[in-house]
């Protein structure tokens, strides 16, 4: 069985499959961090698109559309990616596949047999799996989810008796809800919850300001039984964070910027109503 997600870094570990087959992998690093999987002959790893590191000379890589994508369209339209990669040891001896986190975030692997073979990610958390994992896109029928963002209706489903490794940032938790309990968690903090968990979208105000992204305006209910996995640094505040601090500072000290972007829309309108006057004499 696979090690349990809050394992420390550079301990070395191994996946027993339900059919017996021993894959040994590693995670290496403390923030960005890299999973480093060991392949036998014929044996795979499906993974993100530019996730691959490293990887043997024996390994062998395909870009797939997986057929079981049952949400494509709507993961492309919100920028999501909707192809793998499938790389496959082809070689005699044992190979090797580095596969690194996109940004700074830890990998958890998260044993879908422990789960009762089903878990519900949050978009873009699946990093990569080996053996029999379903990775599909779910959509949530409730228009008040809708409204709150693609983090709150759009879902990665991970479905199978293999091993998955998803993202997360900053420092995870997990809780293990009982029957009736409920636990109030930011949207954007979940990483994963077991398909026994039910989720309800509950929102902190009027809900245009959860359309126009004001932060906690939407706080998820998740009501056990059932595991919840939970991120301080989900990677959108990390990326808000950085703009900020290289915009605002900028405005403060080039205040003649705004002039700039003032006097530019002014003459563009000039040069509007001119064109205008000019057509109509």
């Amino acid at each position: 069985m696979a090690a349990p997600f809050f394992s420390t870094p550079f301990q070395p570990y191994v996946y027993q499959s339900p059919e017996d087959a021993i894959i040994p992998f590693q995670i290496l690093g403390g923030e960005a961090q890299v999973v480093q999987i060991m392949l036998k002959l014929n044996e795979r790893v499906v993974a993100k698109p530019g996730s691959m590191c490293f990887m043997s000379g024996s390994i062998e890589m395909e870009n797939v559309y997986p057929p079981e994508n049952e949400a494509g369209m709507f993961q492309w339209l919100f920028g999501k990616t909707i192809t793998s990669i499938v790389l496959r040891n082809s070689g005699p001896s044992d190979g090797f596949v580095g596969i690194a986190a996109p940004s700074l975030a830890r990998i958890l692997p998260i044993d879908l047999a422990m789960f009762n073979g089903g878990i519900l990610c949050q978009p873009d958390a699946f990093l990569c799996s080996v053996n029999d994992v379903k990775v599909s896109n779910t959509v949530d029928q409730r228009g008040h989810n809708v409204a709150a963002g693609a983090e709150a209706f759009l879902r990665q489903k991970l479905s199978g008796q293999g091993l998955a490794f998803i993202l997360a940032g900053g420092s995870v938790v997990q809780k293990n809800l009982e029957v009736g309990e409920v636990l109030a968690v930011d949207v954007s903090c979940i990483v994963a919850v077991t398909s026994t968990v039910d989720i309800q979208i509950k929102f902190n105000g009027p809900m245009r300001k959860a359309v126009f992204g004001v932060d906690n305006a939407v706080t998820a209910l998740l009501t056990g039984p059932g595991f919840v996995f939970i991120q301080s640094l989900p990677f959108h505040r990390l990326s808000q964070g950085i703009a900020r601090a290289v915009t605002y500072p900028n405005m403060r000290e080039n205040p003649k910027a705004l002039i700039q972007i003032a006097v530019f829309f002014l003459m563009a309108y000039v040069v509007l109503i001119s064109s205008l006057i000019l057509t109509d004499v």
